[in-house]
């Protein structure tokens, strides 16, 4: 066990402890921007008879159970066709943490939680970054349901502490309070679907504890998750976004921007989701040599996360009609109709419509869409076996 963790003070990013969950429901539900947003994801509720029920849940279990499942679950009904997860028999017996690829910022999480939930896995605890804490309701909710907090732009001078304080915290988390977690592949989405695990989550996991680097990692248990949407309701977000930073290199989205996304995200059409539980790390990570250089050790391990990922992506028409159309090829044909073919030009094209940008780019945006939905075909074909 590392004793080290008890060093670090983890009030400002850890979830709510069960004795706060009163105070902080009651907080929630006396918020109109909370009550404003629900009523926008659930419409017709009864929000009296919510917040009564809401404020009967002493802990988090119980929150996630009368409030945060069925919320999520209306989302799905109302934006996804279906939800599924497969590879369960995967799952360790001992806490882990689970690392993916990042497609939607707040539903990625939320998603699965209640997939784990079904399946009886328990309450998974999920980093998210502050930046998305945009409203005070905002960061209430995501406590309640076991979110701990990323620090995200902090001063380079604090990086290095902050960073093991995290890495302590998750160490902390998997050994002593027993807990799996999530976290994503690196920071932020990867706008164009191509999935790649940053070096430097890694090297911010190998933070917290006593050994070397391959000890330090398999003492947590990674698992990676590969996640599959078959539309991205943010793809034209994504696009805009890649024609504003290639005229304007140092462009940042704003937290309004952010606050766009995350709608968007949550109430767009997302078609078939799926996820699927990846083979555990561990018997890759122990066939590594710890006496590699140090970068080349923490690639050698991104690649085996990454080459999980590509493995056990879930693929639909509109991911290889994306490809054919992107390479002015017919290779994937036989896995999409003309009916496919069509529908998918004009999702492609509705999607194109809402960008309003000066000096508009339609070739750019639509390149950059396509690939979006063919990168992770690529990526499967490419490295995957």
């Amino acid at each position: 066990m590392n004793t080290e963790t008890t060093a670090y003070d983890f009030e400002d990013i850890r979830p709510l402890n069960n004795d706060e969950v009163p105070q902080a429901i009651k907080e929630l539900v006396n918020d109109q921007a909370f009550k404003d947003g629900l009523k926008v994801i659930m419409p017709g509720i009864d929000y009296e008879e919510l917040a009564k029920q809401m404020l009967a849940s002493k802990t988090k279990e119980e929150f996630k159970a009368t409030f945060s499942y069925n919320a999520v679950m209306a989302v799905a009904k109302q934006t996804a066709f279906s939800l599924t997860i497969s590879g369960r028999s995967r799952l360790p017996e001992n806490p882990c943490t689970f690392i993916s690829n990042h497609r939607d910022i707040v539903l990625d999480v939320a998603f699965l939680n209640v997939l784990m939930y079904d399946v009886g896995h328990g309450l998974t605890q999920v980093a998210i970054g502050d930046n998305l804490l945009v409203r005070p309701w905002i960061k209430t909710l995501v406590r309640l349901n076991n979110s701990f907090i990323v620090k995200r732009n902090v001063p380079m001078r604090q990086m290095l502490e902050t960073s093991k304080t995290l890495s302590a915290y998750i160490h902390h988390t998997i050994k002593e309070t027993k807990e799996s977690l999530w976290i994503a592949q690196r920071e932020g989405r990867a706008k164009d679907s191509d999935d790649r695990t940053q070096n430097s989550v890694l090297k911010m996991l190998n933070l917290g504890g006593t050994g070397d680097i391959l000890t330090n990692l398999r003492s947590l248990n990674i698992v990676p998750i590969s996640i599959s949407y078959e539309y991205d309701p943010c793809d034209y977000l994504k696009a805009k976004e890649f024609q504003q930073k290639r005229i304007q290199p140092d462009f940042q989205k704003s937290p309004y921007d952010d606050l766009i996304s995350m709608r968007t995200g949550i109430l767009g059409y997302k078609g078939r989701v799926h996820f699927t539980i990846c083979d555990p790390l561990d018997p890759q990570i122990s066939t590594l040599d710890p006496k590699m250089e140090k970068n080349e050790l923490y690639s050698a391990i991104a690649h085996a996360i990454d080459l999980q990922i590509f493995k056990y992506y879930r693929f639909y028409p509109c991911n290889y009609i994306a490809y054919d159309w992107l390479n002015g090829t017919r290779r994937f044909n036989g896995h999409y109709s003309l009916k496919d073919k069509k529908e998918f030009e004009e999702y492609v094209q509705k999607q194109l419509d809402k960008i309003d940008l000066p000096e508009k780019d339609d070739v750019f945006l639509r390149t950059k869409m396509l690939e979006m939905y063919s990168n992770p075909l690529k990526n499967n074909l490419t490295y995957a076996d």
